[in-house]
């Protein structure tokens, strides 16, 4: 038993995170918690969906290890969609029996999101097994169904998905309302609804709105907070300070299911937090289970994280020459991914691009132009997905990556094939990460050794590595400042967002759902 003055400063519940990727901040768990627990966050259901996809169960078991091993209280949402396609390439495949052992973990809060929609929708028989498997193992599952509407989300909502995070719209949230789904409002890194959907919520239905991230970087952790940041944001815009801190405490935690979290009460977990006052929720003291966990910005003690080792070493090639690379387009007419700005949204560009005497794409010949590749990185299979990228900015060498949603394997970019070659070796070399080739030298790189997805080094090393790569980046590869580097090209692997990705078998029509030719010319 101890006795505290608070000094009048008031006591709240701790901070729950309703729906994260841990991966994102490409910190591990241990790294991760160091930072959000200062910030006040005490539990956060995390969906262990990257890595998951690199190292499938060992993966999901490393993040249960963490759960059990470390003060920030971690529920896991198992990965529903592992691989994200049928046709993807990834580390893992997980089916509804290999997936069910989890669900009866004590560390299990629900079933990940459940992305397949189609197979939700068209009856998939392993879709709708993972659904049942959770549900009779008395857990809830996740949604995510952005666009989906009217009958089509009656029959996705009728099956028990009963949260979403993927609103991009009012009309989105107040549809999945008023089929009693829990809305998630989220605040991360790279999505942003907070201002979008706060006007949808009403004293009438605040109990069923929750706050999450989702995604968010090291970086802006480090800056701005975590929880704590969108509760700021939240009163900022006008609603009450105790329906926010309701909605991110109480609420999600009544959604995901985290008996004894989200009040101050006899009975209930000791998860609290002190804040000066209600507007800017400055955290002083960060308390788990009745324990002193973090006080004035920092944890008491570092944190370490269960053993990794089956984590790393996950970058497996096939030998890889710079001709391997070089791009075929007799025609001349090619189909090139054109980037948004400011989106995950790509369109499909028909042009007449420069080639050599050979019919092979000529990047000198070509600035506005660069190419693109996938490279398989967990079987060493040797395939290699080739294409083309309009809008990306970059101009004197490559940048690669092994964080490429959602099977994670090698992309690269680049103006020469002996740049973006350089950059892939370095990957291969450091065994996951991030790399910049100014011309075909390696300029810098951040090693990412867990599934070549996080880092186990200080969170503002990590930041700050990154920090330089991203302007090498702008400044010796010309990449427009409005484009994040790494990230934009993460997310060119991604075959389920429009319209035209790239992926280690090919460039993909997403609205067709096949894949297509680069050589537009073509019967």
């Amino acid at each position: 038993k101890e006795t505290f003055d608070a000094g009048g400063k008031i006591l709240l519940p701790g901070l729950i995170d309703a729906h994260i990727h841990i991966e994102s901040s490409m910190l591990s768990p241990a790294r991760f918690a160091e930072l959000v627990l200062p910030h006040g966050t005490t539990c956060v259901v995390a969906d262990p969906h990257e890595i998951a996809n690199v190292a499938g169960t060992e993966g999901i078991r490393y993040f249960l290890d963490c759960a059990r091993s470390l003060p920030l209280g971690i529920r896991l949402a198992i990965p529903s969609c592992v691989p994200a396609a049928p046709f993807e390439d990834a580390g893992a495949e997980l089916p509804a029996e290999t997936i069910k052992p989890f669900m009866k973990e004590p560390e299990t809060a629900s079933l990940g999101e459940m992305m397949n929609f189609p197979g939700v929708l068209g009856g998939d028989g392993d879709t709708l097994k993972k659904i049942l498997a959770a549900r009779e193992a008395g857990l809830g599952v996740d949604g995510h169904a952005p666009g989906v509407l009217g009958r089509g989300l009656d029959a996705y909502t009728v099956t028990g998905i009963g949260n979403t995070h993927e609103c991009p719209s009012k009309e989105d949230a107040l549809e999945n309302l008023a089929r009693g789904a829990y809305i998630f409002i989220r605040e991360g890194s790279a999505a942003k609804n907070l201002k979008a959907l706060l006007p949808c919520v009403t004293p009438l239905n605040a109990r069923r709105f929750a706050l999450c991230t989702d995604d968010r970087h090291a970086e802006d952790l480090i800056r701005e907070g975590h929880m704590d940041h969108i509760l700021r944001l939240a009163v900022a815009q006008g609603l009450p300070p105790v329906g926010a801190v309701i909605m991110c405490t109480l609420n999600a935690a009544e959604a995901q299911g985290l008996k004894g979290k989200g009040a101050i009460a006899p009975g209930w977990d000791a998860d609290l937090i002190l804040v000066d006052d209600m507007q800017n929720f400055t955290v002083r003291r960060t308390w788990v289970g009745g324990r002193l966990a973090a006080m004035d910005g920092y944890v008491l003690q570092p944190l370490k994280g269960p053993d990794a080792s089956a984590l790393c070493q996950s970058v497996r090639t096939a030998p890889l020459e710079p001709k391997d690379l070089e791009l075929a387009i007799p025609s001349g007419k090619a189909r090139v991914i054109r980037l948004s700005p400011g989106s995950l949204l790509t369109s499909s560009l028909i042009c007449d691009v420069a080639c050599d005497s050979e019919g092979r794409f000529a990047p000198e010949k070509n600035p506005e132009i660069c190419q693109v590749a996938v490279i398989e990185r967990h079987k060493a299979s040797g395939k290699i997905g080739l294409g083309l990228l309009a809008g990306y900015g970059l101009r004197g060498g490559a940048i690669a990556c092994t964080i490429a949603h959602d099977s994670h394997n090698i992309v690269v970019a680049g103006d020469s094939k002996a740049a973006m070659h350089a950059a892939v070796e370095e990957l291969i070399r450091i065994q996951g990460g991030c790399a910049v080739c100014v011309g075909s030298r390696v300029a810098g790189s951040l090693p990412l050794p867990l599934g070549g997805l996080m880092s186990e080094d200080d969170p503002r090393k990590v930041s700050q590595t990154l920090a330089k790569l991203n302007s090498l980046a702008h400044e010796a590869l010309h990449i427009p400042q409005d484009v994040d580097p790494f990230m934009t090209l993460s997310f060119m692997a991604l075959p389920v967002i429009p319209s035209l990705k790239i992926t280690a078998r090919g460039l993909f029509d997403v609205d067709r759902f096949t894949f297509t030719s680069v050589d537009a010319g073509k019967a």
